[in-house]
């Protein structure tokens, strides 16, 4: 008899476990404490995958930003909308722009005490607002947002244009901000609460596991190249390398630095779907057109502009969200900001490497670049002969292309020359105007 109640209550209390675990919430939560930009964009790509593999019953994010690119916010904001999981906010402290945005498409918010949502208006890198058509699409984006929620549309619009009038909530003629008990008030918050518990408690879950978001080192790696700031500092490596290569042509170390920067710039970009292989190959198109026209159509003319054109277009739209050649759904301001960003890079890069240049040939550190060695008399050197000194004035012509080193040819003889200034056309005429280390310097005859 023992035996069999032992047996029945085993089986009661097996029983009872199963339900509890049948009951138990698999909850699933990530971090948005940065600015959103593309590593953010990223980071909410793969914890909505990894939530999905686990099967998780809701997903849990904690915001605390001050927002970011307008293109990697509606990704974001495009996710949480499909998201077949409830997705909760938990803003602690701040949702400011792009974040409110976010925080806007998950479907139920809380607030630590103290934080505030809103203030959604575009401005640029400098704090300065944007044009009313690039507010236009903000308003539509957060309009729409609030609509699919259930929440308030004019106060979704309040939060990015001032001029838009909401009785009792927004009559000051500033952007609309809400703090945590206004937010409450006006359907833009479920509750205050101080941690995610007290978040699943409010939300009447009483039993749940919580997975934390994986983040490998490669995931963080991929995110810190993705980061705007890092990109424009590949493309100045990257054209900087082409720079000091073309100066010395040859597979050396400037053309190895080009690459890895460009296979460090590319590939991030396409693991994360941005960058497509008509981009990059479009950028190499370029490469190679630029190096036609320096070495094969001399001159500055239609195979340089389309290649200038080719290497710009591939790191621009690289850096875009667009499907294919379709570019229906990213925002002008969007393609308008990856193009300053790649034109401050190049402007930056070009006079960088041109100055560098100068220094490393004229500086002793590197001796390898240049040769100092005085070679006097007294050892059994010529300073010169006398035949470069004779052709000091005479007029000749370039044998070779000058760039700004090589051959001239003055009265029948050919000779080592370096350009006074820029590069010189083969067949030009040129006049030679000094000797120095065992160069004729010649410029082009007028």
């Amino acid at each position: 008899m023992k035996k069999l109640l032992s047996f029945f209550l085993a089986a009661m209390l097996m029983s009872l476990a199963s339900v509890a675990q049948n009951n138990s919430k698999k909850v699933y939560r990530f971090n948005i404490d940065e600015e959103i930009a593309p590593p953010a964009s990223l980071r909410v790509e793969k914890a909505m995958e990894e939530a999905k593999n686990l099967k998780s019953d809701i997903i849990v994010v904690h915001i605390n930003t001050f927002g970011g690119t307008l293109d990697d916010a509606d990704k974001i904001r495009t996710a949480f909308l499909q998201s077949p999981v409830p997705v909760y906010a938990f803003i602690d402290n701040n949702a400011a722009s792009a974040g409110a945005l976010i925080s806007i498409a998950c479907d139920s918010i809380y607030m630590h005490s103290g934080s505030s949502i809103g203030a959604a208006t575009v401005v640029d890198q400098t704090g300065q607002v944007q044009p009313d058509k690039y507010q236009s699409y903000m308003r539509s984006l957060m309009r729409t947002t609030a609509e699919s929620r259930g929440r308030r549309t004019d106060i979704a619009e309040a939060m990015v244009d001032p001029d838009i009038f909401v009785p009792g909530v927004s009559d000051s003629g500033k952007v609309l901000t809400f703090t945590t008990a206004e937010a409450i008030k006006y359907g833009y918050c479920e509750a205050e609460v101080e941690n995610v518990q007290q978040l699943l408690n409010h939300a009447g879950v009483k039993e749940y596991t919580i997975q934390e978001q994986r983040y490998s080192f490669i995931d963080k790696l991929i995110g810190f190249l993705v980061k705007p700031v890092v990109s424009g500092i590949l493309i100045m490596l990257i054209i900087g390398g082409i720079y000091f290569e073309l100066q010395q042509p040859g597979i050396g170390f400037p053309l190895i630095l080009a690459l890895s920067a460009a296979a460090l710039y590319f590939a991030p970009l396409y693991l994360d779907g941005l960058a497509t292989y008509w981009e990059i190959i479009i950028f190499f198109i370029g490469i190679v057109l630029i190096i036609l026209e320096l070495f094969v159509f001399p001159g500055f003319g239609v195979s340089g502009v389309m290649g200038i054109i080719c290497v710009v277009t591939g790191l621009v739209f690289s850096m875009v969200g667009n499907i294919g050649f379709d570019f229906s759904f990213v925002p002008s301001a969007v393609i308008a900001n990856r193009l300053m960003i790649t034109l401050l890079a190049i402007a930056i890069a070009l006079p960088l490497s041109i100055y560098l240049g100068k220094k490393l040939f004229e500086s002793t550190l590197f001796g390898g670049l240049a040769l100092n060695t005085t070679e006097s008399t007294t050892e059994g050197f010529t300073v010169a002969s006398e035949r470069e000194k004779e052709v000091i004035g005479a007029v000749g012509v370039a044998a070779t292309i000058l760039r700004p080193a090589g051959k001239v040819v003055v009265d029948g003889k050919r000779y080592d020359a370096v350009a006074q200034l820029g590069y010189i056309d083969k067949d030009s005429p040129v006049v030679v105007m000094d000797y120095v280390n065992g160069s004729l310097v010649v410029k082009e005859k007028n």
